[in-house]
């Protein structure tokens, strides 16, 4: 697979680069479009899945929401929510897939957000949360702590677990 140019292919899995390949399968099957809102992961899930060939129909559009104000602007968020939960909270996480939702023909939409590191005093270096809402009003969470792994290896690591909810949400949308 044509996974990602040639810079970034080496530094991607083999294992992700065919997990997005299936997953993109899964949503052609079902005639379904996908949706991204990241922020720690900096447009990489939305990166894979335009570099996937024979696929373009099926990703919709990626909103890269890296501060407070462009969660807000881009995908709805109230500024109390975000600043009285944190923008690495499961209330952002869950409101940003909703807000990727409202915003795109996507029927599926997951969100990403948390601290790559390092982080400020209070922040938790590997602790991602996961957002993935689909059209009927389906909402799902996920919370990972991957630890002080280094900025590379927690995108990596929220880029499979991203990919793996999204498996998980085409599987049992069937």
């Amino acid at each position: 697979m044509d996974c990602m140019a040639e810079e970034l292919e080496a530094a991607l899995p083999d294992d992700v680069c065919s997990l997005a390949e299936r997953i993109l399968a899964a949503a052609k099957q079902r005639d379904w479009q996908i949706a991204t809102a990241e922020s720690c992961t900096g447009g990489l899930l939305a990166a894979l899945f335009t570099d996937v060939p024979g696929y373009s129909h099926v990703f919709d559009r990626g909103f890269v929401s890296y501060s407070d104000g462009a969660k807000c602007d881009l995908l709805g968020l109230a500024s109390e929510m975000v600043e009285n939960c944190g923008a690495v909270s499961r209330e952002v996480a869950e409101a940003m897939a909703e807000g990727a939702l409202e915003r795109s023909a996507a029927q599926v939409a997951i969100s990403v957000t948390g601290f790559a590191g390092p982080g400020g005093e209070d922040d938790e270096e590997g602790l991602v949360h996961f957002g993935i809402a689909a059209s009927g009003g389906e909402k799902w969470h996920r919370e990972e702590h991957f630890g002080p792994i280094g900025r590379d290896g927690v995108r990596i690591a929220a880029l499979r677990a991203a990919l793996d909810m999204l498996r998980e949400t085409l599987d049992l949308a069937a």
